[in-house]
């Protein structure tokens, strides 16, 4: 998409796109895309008016492009990511000069496209709160430690699954996390000691990094950009392999419940064996 320059932009629902008329003819309409990114859970689009669609997918969101040569569709799976579009789930159409057309698809409504200045981007109270990147090359052992800090009374699981502590880090991969570190989820963030977060600030990385290459751990709500489905938990070492032997030591891997959240863990790697743990 960069380097595409806006043509037309089309909507059917003002709470897909809401925005003024005015601000999307004199800053979307006519503008280049300067580049595409993601915070979070959140896509932008930036233009050469200095000026950013800030994209949030929800619950049924996808996002297709169709061009002369190049199409891709990604997002929430249905037959609108293969089938003629714009369909019935179309909430924005925006067309480029060269012909291609990016769609906004969105079943149940809840996601949005909102026009901003882009110096206003990191503003948003989501952006002010949401915690650092795990894949950024600033995020380093003393940045997790610094973090996990502010749930220091707290188990570690439930402060991994604090976006504001950090982003990006769901129930799947807190567990296998966790166990690549061979940290208890019950253990109490204070009582974890700095070479244990080395550890886990490693493990963290090498878990993203392995999902997406493997498209991510869902099965039938997502896809990728060629329309295949994740295929992470084939490579799961804990997440949903209780009953089965720990592949690192054999023990018989269980499922509990920490931080009101169905827990994964080697209960052999992975011992509560730091002073005052064992937090529910």
């Amino acid at each position: 998409m960069p380097g595409l320059v806006v043509a037309s932009v089309s909507a059917d629902n003002p709470k897909s796109f809401p925005n003024a008329q005015p601000d999307t003819d004199a800053f979307l309409v006519g503008a280049s895309v300067v580049g595409v990114d993601r915070r979070a859970k959140v896509l932008l689009i930036e233009f050469s008016t200095k000026y950013s669609l800030v994209v949030h997918l929800k619950m049924t969101g996808q996002l297709v492009f169709r061009g002369k040569v190049v199409q891709f569709g990604a997002g929430h799976p249905n037959g609108s990511l293969v089938g003629e579009l714009p369909d019935k789930s179309t909430r924005v159409t925006i067309g480029f000069t060269d012909g291609s057309r990016l769609f906004f698809n969105d079943q149940r409504k809840f996601g949005w496209m909102r026009l901003l200045p882009t110096v206003e981007v990191s503003q948003i109270d989501f952006f002010k709160k949401v915690g650092p990147e795990p894949l950024d090359a600033s995020f380093t052992p003393d940045i997790l430690w610094t973090r996990l800090q502010r749930r220091r009374k707290t188990n570690i699981k439930a402060a991994l699954l604090d976006q504001s502590v950090l982003a990006g880090v769901g129930n799947i991969y807190a567990d296998e996390s966790l166990w690549g570190a061979r940290i208890h989820p019950r253990t109490l963030v204070q009582n974890v000691p700095i070479s244990a977060v080395r550890a886990l600030r490693q493990s963290l990385v090498d878990v993203l990094t392995l999902s997406i290459k493997k498209g991510g751990s869902t099965s039938k709500t997502y896809v990728d950009a060629e329309g295949r489905k994740g295929s992470y938990l084939s490579f799961a070492h804990v997440f949903r392999r209780e009953g089965q032997p720990c592949p690192r030591c054999g023990t018989i891997i269980i499922k509990i419940k920490v931080a009101g959240r169905g827990t994964h863990l080697c209960p052999q790697c992975q011992q509560v064996d730091y002073p005052g743990s064992g937090a529910p």
